[in-house]
């Protein structure tokens, strides 16, 4: 198997299972790798799960600010130029614009994301 050398490279996650080949971890790289780090950056700050237990529209909206300004703190991605859409209550999509490798589009799947039941 020949390694390809990126700036960016990260192990290969698809619903939340890392992807093997021939029992080697496959890796993403650059633009890809991003998208990734950005999805499971959301994922772990909780804020998917307080966008889907809120239902106050004006409340929905401060936890799509957040999400945007967690997302703006990677280096990586040019300020200004992230942009979120819910595309069905259960589907998010992300666009953005990297520094060196130009536009970035990701979803993040609500189903994927953990959910805590409370214990009380």
């Amino acid at each position: 198997m020949t390694q390809v050398s990126a700036k960016y490279s990260d192990l290969l996650i698809q619903d939340g299972v890392l992807i093997l080949d021939l029992a080697q971890p496959v890796l993403t790289h650059t633009r890809a790798s991003i998208a990734q780090d950005v999805k499971h950056l959301l994922m772990d700050s909780g804020l998917v799960t307080q966008l889907l237990a809120q239902r106050s529209a004006t409340l929905r909206a401060d936890v799509l600010t957040k999400m945007e300004l967690l997302i703006e703190t990677d280096v990586r991605l040019v300020p200004g130029s992230i942009e979120l859409n819910i595309r069905t209550p259960s589907l998010i999509t992300i666009t953005a614009t990297t520094y060196e490798f130009g536009p970035l589009a990701l979803d993040v799947n609500t189903v994927e994301v953990p959910h805590v039941t409370p214990t009380n």
